[in-house]
């Protein structure tokens, strides 16, 4: 068994001594939003020959393809959505028409919470909805023929990405230059640790047309399950991937002369203690371990010495502090060194990620025919 585990996704902002000038800032990219919505109010009444007025028209949130919170924001600048109210009851018209709906665009991957933290619902599919905000009824005998208000709240629209594959590493670990190596994506790269600053995307494109999304969230830093930097808002893309790629730099990693320098080996621990205490059933996804800067010196005697520590992480765990320990482990699919400054490994780096999403696909449809089967079998006793 290959001891392995699971990783975050998201990249902390740095304290300010640790970002470099000139390097780009968190707030370009925005992944939550609030907005008020209020509901048509409803028309009019006629008391005299007992009409009714039209209700008024309910605000939607409808999923999108190509549509970001940043958008939305630079549109609707103040983040008001009204719908219209509903007609008056009239000589003409004794049952007023309708208000007019309010649609809002947003991405797919909204959670959609109202102000006491109440969940609504969530938009994973393009063109579904959720009604955020009901029209008031018009007038009629009910009201003494006078008019409702619309529903009104404050809602928050949370998003986490949707990918198949996401990119778990600390800063510097190399995801960007990662990504930019297996997909057709253009991430910024630098040496300074604090790279990506907000969610990268790219697609791997197999000969067959098959397309694979991956993700390379922003990187994290030593306590980011308890939100030191900005952990809480970038461990939250992690929780929609399907599966996570954990990169590590088969050198060691050190954010900067304050801080520890820690191996290869201590990485992982790290990493996977970082999600365990996030959110403990993420351990479930399964993952791949990229070792990567394989082109560095002695980066081979290196990679033995970690594999042994991976093959039989108790013989090693004493050389580690206590409070850097998971308190479980999970075996990786696949551990593939790389060099994504010289292209070594990227094409089995590809293999072994189509073929673990093509089997976690497999075991899917099995799980669900045989749901559909056992459904079948109840409903004809």
């Amino acid at each position: 068994m290959v001891w392995g585990s699971r990783a975050l996704l998201r990249k902390v902002s740095a304290p300010r001594a640790l970002w470099p000038a000139g390097a780009p800032r968190y707030g370009n990219f925005i992944d939550d939003l609030r907005i008020y919505v209020k509901g048509g109010t409803g028309g009019m009444g006629h008391p005299r020959l007992g009409g009714e007025g039209g209700r008024g028209g309910d605000v939607w949130l409808v999923a999108k393809e190509k549509t970001t919170l940043k958008r939305i924001k630079g549109r609707f600048p103040q983040k008001r959505f009204v719908a219209g109210a509903g007609a008056n009851s009239s000589v003409s018209a004794l049952k007023g028409e309708k208000g007019t709906d309010c649609e809002v665009d947003v991405p797919l991957g909204i959670s959609v919470t109202s102000c006491d933290g109440k969940q609504i619902g969530e938009l994973n599919k393009a063109g579904e909805r959720i009604l955020v905000a009901r029209g008031g009824i018009g007038g009629c005998l009910v009201t003494n023929f006078l008019p409702l208000k619309g529903q009104i709240q404050i809602v928050h629209l949370d998003l986490k990405l949707i990918a198949d594959v996401g990119l778990v590493g600390f800063p510097n670990a190399g995801k960007s230059s990662l990504l930019s190596r297996v997909s057709h994506a253009k991430p910024q790269i630098a040496d300074y640790p604090f790279t990506t600053l907000k969610p990268e995307l790219g697609k791997i494109m197999y000969p067959d047309y098959k397309q694979v999304s991956v993700a390379d969230l922003p990187g994290l830093i030593e306590g980011a399950h308890a939100n030191k930097g900005m952990g809480h808002k970038f461990l939250k893309h992690v929780e929609r991937t399907k599966q996570l790629l954990f990169v590590v730099d088969i050198s060691g990693f050190r954010l900067s002369s304050k801080t520890r320098f820690r191996t290869a080996f201590e990485t992982v621990l790290l990493l996977t203690q970082e999600l365990e205490l996030y959110k403990e059933d993420l351990r479930t996804k399964p993952a791949l371990l990229a070792v990567n800067k394989m082109d560095l010196p002695n980066a081979q005697d290196s990679l033995n010495e970690l594999m042994k520590q991976l093959q039989n992480p108790q013989d090693s765990l004493h050389l580690v502090e206590k409070e850097l320990i998971p308190q479980s482990t999970i075996d990786f699919k696949d551990i593939i060194p790389v060099s994504a400054h010289t292209g070594e490994g990227i094409e089995e780096l590809k293999t072994c990620i189509r073929k673990s999403l093509d089997e976690e696909a497999e075991k899917e449809n099995e799980e669900y025919q045989k749901e559909k089967l056992h459904i079948l079998q109840t409903s004809e006793v």
